[in-house]
């Protein structure tokens, strides 16, 4: 791996990089030239697989030409509209699209840049609506341990990764936290049992912090930070008849989790279970533009009409919400997905990929395989009879896994994997070997 120039280090160190340290990034620099479907190449002409597709991005693969062909045609005709005073035609046209796929009666849409604005904008939108009508006390959320939702302030106070936001604490009240269900796992004799005390958990916190002042439980159907955190079906349908029961909105942040990955548009659909909130972004634009849309109800829209001097209508917007080079990429993706059948696709690949993981196990340093469709992860430790966690495999199998050519999501005590949907069998065979090879050099490297 080639070394930083003087000027390439000087610009390093004026700009920082996500959760990463400036001067480990220079020890080994991993600088991108140009990216094509499945794969990426560094400035060297090196290939990597990208199992992660970005980071959880690229749904169609890099530089998807129908994604790419969209927004080229959209910027030949209109880039940019005021917020404030219009809105374009393709973003009525990406309204239409997203409720066209959505869960239940979700048709209510706004666009955003990112997964972090749609939450933001969601949590939000929730308090405002219970303000209008007529319950202004519920303004809490309650969300997960391990969960992440964002880096704005609110999001930040919504996620349960402690790390990431100690440093900015105090953070803005009113967000509430239970432990997702792995945290309890060795305690109960099945996963199912542990799943349906820890569902319960919402309804203690909502009964005694008083159902008058919650408005929200904000959950990840999947918990990427958690380590790909899978419940029961089960587990979601108590929470939503919770909720149902405690007049408390149910947001599904599927950031992560939407747009085919898990075998259905949405996760919602893959669990069953109508939310009445969904967050997304990421993968919407397959990585070509940034975007994320909140999607609600169509009768919490209502509650936002009214004449002008009512002041009811949504207090909250950004300059680049609707973009409509945004909302071309996004109807593009999804376009591509029904047309293709995408979502079914993935279940396919998610069978032959789980196959590959579970073989893993061999290697005696596997507690378990996780996941829906092509979102994956695996729980690394270093005895599977004590569940003794081995971080230093963790932390070598980041610098392997590069070393071989392969882009994934790796922590101390778990990696993950979300290949792009135009993924063949044998890109998933040839993923798994680059995987299968790495794990096997860490372990070199840690001396087992």
């Amino acid at each position: 791996m080639r070394k930083l120039t003087e000027r390439e280090e000087r610009l390093v160190r004026r700009t920082f990089l996500d959760y990463q340290q400036t001067q480990d990034f220079i020890q080994y620099p991993l600088i991108m030239d140009r990216a094509e479907g499945l794969y990426c190449w560094d400035r060297d002409g090196k290939r990597y697989f990208d199992a992660i597709g970005g980071i959880y991005v690229a749904t169609l693969g890099h530089r998807h030409p129908r994604v790419v062909e969209a927004v080229r045609a959209q910027m030949a005709k209109l880039t940019f509209v005021a917020p404030m005073h219009c809105i374009s035609d393709v973003a009525l046209d990406f309204v239409e699209k997203v409720g066209s796929v959505t869960p239940g009666n979700l048709n209510y849409v706004k666009a955003f840049c990112g997964g972090s604005e749609s939450v933001e904008s969601a949590i939000k939108f929730v308090r405002q609506y219970f303000r209008q009508t007529g319950r202004p006390g519920k303004f809490k959320t309650i969300s997960r341990y391990s969960s992440y939702h964002g880096a704005t302030l609110a999001t930040m106070a919504a996620s349960g990764t402690g790390k990431r936001k100690m440093k900015y604490e105090p953070l803005p009240g009113g967000f509430l936290k239970v432990f997702p269900p792995n945290y309890y796992r060795d305690r109960f004799d099945s996963w199912e049992e542990c799943n349906r005390f820890c569902a319960q958990m919402f309804e203690d916190v909502i009964v005694n912090e008083g159902p008058e002042s919650v408005a929200a439980v904000l959950v990840e159907p999947i918990g990427n930070t958690g380590g790909i955190i899978t419940p029961t079906e089960e587990y979601f349908r108590i929470i939503r008849d919770i909720c149902d029961r405690h007049d408390v909105m149910l947001i599904f942040d599927e950031v992560i989790t939407g747009f085919g990955k898990t075998g259905a548009m949405f996760a919602a659909q893959a669990y069953g279970v109508t939310p009445d909130l969904i967050c997304s972004g990421k993968g919407l634009g397959s990585g070509v533009v940034p975007i994320g849309a909140m999607i609600a109800r169509d009768d919490m829209g209502d509650a936002f009409l009214g004449a002008d001097d009512d002041e009811v209508h949504f207090a909250h917007g950004h300059t680049f919400s609707n973009n409509p080079l945004a909302c071309a990429a996004g109807i593009a993706v999804i376009d591509e997905i029904v047309e293709k059948e995408l979502d079914k696709k993935a279940l396919v690949l998610g069978r032959r990929l789980e196959a590959r993981l579970e073989g893993l196990k061999r290697y005696g340093v596997v507690r378990e395989t996780r996941g829906k469709g092509i979102l994956r992860g695996v729980e690394l430790v270093k005895n599977t009879e004590t569940m003794a966690p081995f971080p230093e495999l963790g932390k070598a199998l980041k610098r392997t896994a590069i070393e071989n050519g392969l882009i994934m999501r790796i922590s101390t005590s778990w990696f993950a994997v979300s290949p792009p949907l135009i993924a063949e069998e044998s890109d998933i065979d040839e993923m798994c070997d680059l995987i299968e090879k790495s794990l096997r050099d860490a372990l070199k490297a840690v001396g087992w």
